[in-house]
């Protein structure tokens, strides 16, 4: 039987802790995590679910995450949800935090930003801080919540003289070191838990690119019998091509993607040759590479709620989204791509595929855990592709 975990919530209450923003905004509220400070820029989340997700995906590297649900920790973290092996966001920041009551839940959440070194701050008023991201667009942000006597100036410099994630390339850091299969991996760890019982044979084996890549897109392609070689950021065409894979994946992941230039002319090369598909950062690599350009959105889209239109079908899909960058519309014009998907609530391009060429990809996530599920049909179209 599950027993709940008692919590001196006075004692926690008293290791407080600060929130600075470049604008010189200071946010006082309480630390539920490591004893570190932390500079990046402040997002925020509008899922009302999978905190654990979130904190887990590699896209949110250099990120200080904002939950705008105002209850968070209550179904505590447990080994299956994951989305990678570690966390790469750099701070998080909720209302309120609760202590887990939840039959699945096998350490709480204070405890797994503890271990990994995250900061974290609760008793913030997220929704007026949500309001002022809107209204002023990304922030930069130092999150304080060391021993250390920092005055509140110091901090609010600190944040305006970080150098932000413009131009940074963060995907050659938050992606693996070495090639792996992702099969192997998965049965050797314990990842695919009972999704192993419903594996479908092998159809085809392709090269997924790790600019950050979450696990449950490696699992959304087996289910859907398609082997991944998951190699480095900086990998080459050539190499790539050794394999002779099926297809190529190009994956999600942190910043700017104009700063990876190294994917960018791997995607240049590779497009033509062998059937593509991409997500998120791997949508504007690919974008780039076609002679396309990104621009920053203002406040970036985070949450497992985005509505998009489907333009070949005319479908409306609701969607989970995680993105800083964006497609411009205006570079698209004399490019060999046609657009096939907008966001529903700021018109942003959301998916592209190519003309001429067996290569597609989305700006949102089809594989989003735990939800929703409407765009899983994509990877049935890789699949089409490929079987072409």
């Amino acid at each position: 039987m599950y027993k709940m975990q008692k919590t001196d919530w006075k004692a926690q209450r008293t290791k407080l802790a600060i929130l600075a923003l470049e604008d010189g905004t200071i946010l006082r509220g309480y630390s539920f995590g490591a004893q570190t400070d932390s500079l990046g820029e402040v997002v925020f989340n509008t899922g009302m679910t999978g905190y654990q997700e979130v904190i887990t995906d590699p896209s949110y590297a250099g990120q200080i995450v904002t939950m705008t649900y105002p209850e968070i920790g209550n179904v505590g973290i447990n080994s299956a949800d994951f989305e990678s092996a570690g966390l790469f966001l750099n701070g998080f920041i909720v209302n309120n935090i609760n202590t887990p009551c939840n039959w699945r839940s096998e350490l709480s959440l204070p405890e797994l930003l503890k271990q990994k070194n995250i900061p974290a701050i609760a008793g913030i008023d997220t929704r007026a801080l949500t309001r002022k991201i809107r209204t002023s667009g990304t922030l930069k942000a130092f999150i304080h919540c060391s021993k250390e006597n920092i005055s509140e100036d110091i901090c609010v410099k600190k944040a305006k003289d970080w150098c932000g994630l413009d131009n940074q390339d963060y995907a050659s850091a938050v992606s693996c070191k070495t090639s792996y299969d992702w099969d192997s991996v998965a049965q050797e760890s314990g990842y695919w838990g009972i999704l192993e019982e419903k594996m479908p044979p092998v159809e085809f084996n392709i090269v997924a690119y790790d600019f950050g890549i979450k696990w449950n897109i490696l699992r959304s392609l087996r289910l859907n019998g398609i082997s991944a070689k998951v190699v480095p950021a900086q990998t080459t065409f050539e190499e790539v091509l050794k394999f002779k894979p099926d297809g190529v994946f190009f994956s999600n992941g942190p910043a700017d993607p104009a700063a990876v230039t190294y994917a960018i002319a791997a995607a240049r090369s590779l497009i033509g040759k062998v059937p593509i598909m991409g997500i998120c950062l791997g949508h504007q690599i690919l974008s780039i590479a076609s002679g396309g350009l990104t621009s920053r959105l203002k406040f970036g889209h985070h949450g497992c709620n985005h509505p998009i239109k489907n333009l070949l079908t005319g479908a409306v899909e609701i969607t989970s989204q995680n993105h800083n960058f964006a497609t411009t519309y205006e570079s698209l014009k004399n490019t060999p791509l046609e657009l096939t998907h907008v966001n529903l609530n700021d018109n942003s391009i959301e998916g592209i595929k190519h003309k001429t060429e067996p290569m597609f990809a989305v700006q949102y996530h089809p594989e989003a855990a735990p939800g929703p599920h409407d765009p899983l049909y994509l990877f049935k179209e890789f699949k089409k592709i490929m079987s072409r």
